[in-house]
C-alpha cells in the first residue's frame, strides 16, 4: 500500500457500483438545473465581477466535480472500519446544501441567502473531507478540488451580491 492509498479492485461488479455512484452524484447534483435557469433578465442584469467565468465553465466544473465526489463516495462504501456512518451523513447533508444553493439564488433570486447557503455548505464540505480522511486517504483528497471550487463560488456568491445590494 503506497503514500497510504489501497489498491482499487477493478472487477465487474465494482467498477458497476462506481458507475452507479457517479451516475447518482451527478443526477443528484445536477437536478436543480432542471428548474432554474442562468438566461433570466434578473440573472443577465447583475453586475457580476472581473473573475466570473465563462458560463460553459460551470457545467464543465461542476460535471468533473460530481464525478469526483462519485468516485470519492464509492471509495468509503468500500472501505473497511469505522467513520464510515459520519462520513455518508456528513456527505448527504453537504450534498442536500448543495443542491439548494442553485433554488435558492436562481428562484428565490436572494444572493444573501445563497451566501448563507454556501457559506455553511463550505463548512459541510471542509467536514466532509475530514471525515472522508478517516476513512480512505484518496477519497479525502478527490474531494480537495470541489472544496477550492466550493470556496470560489463563496466568494463569487459574495462578490454578485455586494455588487448588486
Amino acid at each position: 500500500m503506497a503514500y497510504g492509498f489501497r489498491s482499487l479492485d477493478l472487477e465487474p461488479r465494482p467498477i458497476a457500483e462506481l458507475v452507479g455512484f457517479v451516475l447518482l452524484v451527478n443526477v443528484v447534483g445536477s437536478a436543480p438545473a432542471l428548474v432554474t435557469s442562468t438566461s433570466t433578465m434578473w440573472f443577465q442584469n447583475l453586475a457580476k465581477p472581473w473573475f466570473y467565468p465563462p458560463s460553459i465553465a460551470f457545467s464543465i466544473v461542476w460535471t468533473v466535480l460530481f464525478t469526483l465526489l462519485g468516485i470519492a463516495l464509492w471509495l468509503v462504501w468500500r472501505a473497511d472500519g469505522s467513520g464510515r456512518r459520519l462520513a455518508f451523513g456528513l456527505f448527504g447533508v453537504q450534498m442536500v446544501c448543495n443542491v439548494a444553493w442553485t433554488p435558492t439564488f436562481f428562484t428565490l433570486q436572494q444572493p444573501l441567502l445563497a451566501l448563507g447557503v454556501i457559506a455553511v455548505l463550505l463548512v459541510l464540505v471542509v467536514a466532509t473531507v475530514a471525515a472522508f480522511r478517516r476513512v480512505d486517504r484518496m477519497a479525502a483528497a478527490l474531494l480537495i478540488p470541489y472544496l477550492l471550487w466550493v470556496a470560489f463560488a463563496t466568494v463569487l456568491t459574495f462578490e454578485i451580491w455586494r455588487l448588486n445590494a
